[in-house]
């Protein structure tokens, strides 16, 4: 089995270095600091989410190799079969937890900005779950 610290390692490395910067420049409350109109704080918004984005894919990468380490090493391919479908149950869940917040202040101009909000903080809750769990293993 390779070891878990020699595959981190460079995920850590990696994040350590780009996200920081990244987060810096690309948060909600930077968009909330720079609000100039409503099409600019949607923009910077959008802005935010691939970030988050490309950081979950990062995460989910992550995941997804060392549960294929797993089973190439077990052949057990349940845990990583089950990740899987948690991650899609976590996209519908974001989507609909997210829409109906939109829906609830439709047709208003705070509503794209409440879905995108919505989307930042519920992704970022999937990063830290994601996280929290290669530190325990």
């Amino acid at each position: 089995m390779i070891k878990k610290s020699l595959i981190l390692s460079p995920l850590f490395l990696a994040l350590s270095f780009v996200l920081p910067q990244a987060y810096a420049a690309k948060t909600i409350k930077n968009c909330e600091n720079k609000k100039v109109n409503n099409i600019a704080f949607s923009q910077c918004l959008d802005s935010v989410r691939d970030v988050v984005d490309r950081e979950l894919q990062t995460w989910i990468n992550n995941q997804v190799f060392l549960l294929e380490e797993v089973e190439l090493n077990t052949g057990r391919s349940s845990a990583l079969v089950m990740f899987k479908r948690s991650q899609s149950n976590f996209i519908t869940f974001r989507e609909n937890n997210c829409r109906w917040q939109y829906l609830a202040l439709s047709p208003g101009t705070g509503a794209g900005p409440a879905y995108k909000r919505c989307y930042i903080n519920t992704t970022n809750s999937r990063i830290k779950e994601l996280s929290l769990l290669n530190k325990v293993n």
